[in-house]
């Protein structure tokens, strides 16, 4: 089976290397720095996203735009903010896709299946999503993930291509719920690196995660998503590994942050994308919208936008009145 991914970085590049460790015929990775083309064609490396892990000489990247005309299913990992261009510019016609992108779209508020239903109506979808740092997931570590597909019989012949002993999928119809966990997670992400970076504690972060997992399932609720999901791999599960280490971009920008340092700063020193800054605006619209209180993704909203001080929006979060859990 031919496997294309569409995105150079961290997580695209690892996705790679799983598919081209997994057997397939070939792997293609569309990326769109020249840089990276070269390296890992010519080193087997992404020095650029993911230094210092070796990969199969298998894995063929290209920037060509018509490479994909032979791949019988798509791995989309661009940024989220990316995929409807990345989409209608590929033309994918009947080609499975597998979304890898966490956030949701500005301005429509769309989920990402859904601006891929709405750009390629022909193409089935599937999501794949859940905890996973990128390098672990290269070199081979035990990983798990949910693949979400509402329909299961494309579910399961895609999961027995992406399967292996070290990368196991777990089977979902509820592609919403997959989808909101991982949105979701990468905005407390960003909270709880505050709290790392401002010093209070682990008692915080424990609190930040209950309540901010308290918001995730609110809101997927809300969506349509299924409990099950919420407090599978694609949500508690991503929402553990996310918070808890500065592996997580989310977290580290966080962390900045809670450090009294600007975010315009902390983002413009970035080369890879904290999707939870993107998406954390558009979230606290759709809370709005649906009517569901997000008071932990208001409070990263304001920190972002340098509304208030750190100290101050943690005092606002103290003060809430006494509620039942």
């Amino acid at each position: 089976m031919s496997i294309g991914v569409i995105g150079g970085g961290a997580w695209g590049t690892a996705l790679a290397q799983v598919m081209a460790q997994n057997g397939a015929q070939s792997v293609t990775l569309w990326a769109r720095e020249a840089e990276v083309v070269e390296a890992i064609n010519h080193t087997h490396e992404n020095p650029l996203f993911l230094p210092g892990i070796p990969l199969s000489p298998s894995i063929r990247a290209t920037s060509a735009k018509d490479w994909f005309g032979d791949c019988e299913a798509l791995l989309i990992v661009t940024p989220a903010q990316h995929v409807r261009a990345v989409l209608a510019e590929a033309d994918v016609g009947d080609t499975p896709l597998i979304l890898c992108a966490k956030g949701i779209e500005a301005g429509t508020r769309l989920l990402m299946s859904e601006v891929a239903r709405a750009v390629c109506p022909d193409a089935p979808i599937a999501v794949l999503s859940g905890p996973t740092f990128a390098a672990e997931v290269a070199r081979g570590l035990p990983t798990a993930i949910t693949l979400a597909c509402e329909d299961s019989m494309v579910a399961e012949r895609l999961s027995a291509r992406i399967a292996q002993p070290t990368f196991r999928p777990y089977l979902s119809t509820d592609v919403v719920g997959a989808e909101i966990g991982g949105a979701v997670k990468n905005v407390l992400a960003i909270a709880c690196g505050v709290v790392e970076g401002a010093g209070l504690g682990q008692n915080a972060r424990a609190a930040l995660i209950a309540r901010g997992f308290a918001e995730m399932t609110r809101f997927g609720l809300a969506r349509g998503a299924r409990i099950e999901t919420l407090t599978g791999l694609s949500g508690l599960g991503d929402l553990v590994l996310t918070c808890s280490s500065t592996s997580s971009r989310n977290f580290s920008l966080g962390k900045g942050l809670g450090e009294g340092k600007p975010a315009a700063s902390l983002m413009a020193d970035r080369r890879t994308v904290a999707e939870g800054a993107f998406t954390a605006p558009v979230l606290r619209e759709a809370a709005r919208a649906v009517g569901v209180d997000m008071p932990v993704v208001e409070a990263v909203c304001a920190l972002l936008n340098d509304e208030a001080g750190v100290s101050g929006i943690i005092s606002a979060l103290l003060a809430r009145p006494i509620r039942s859990e």
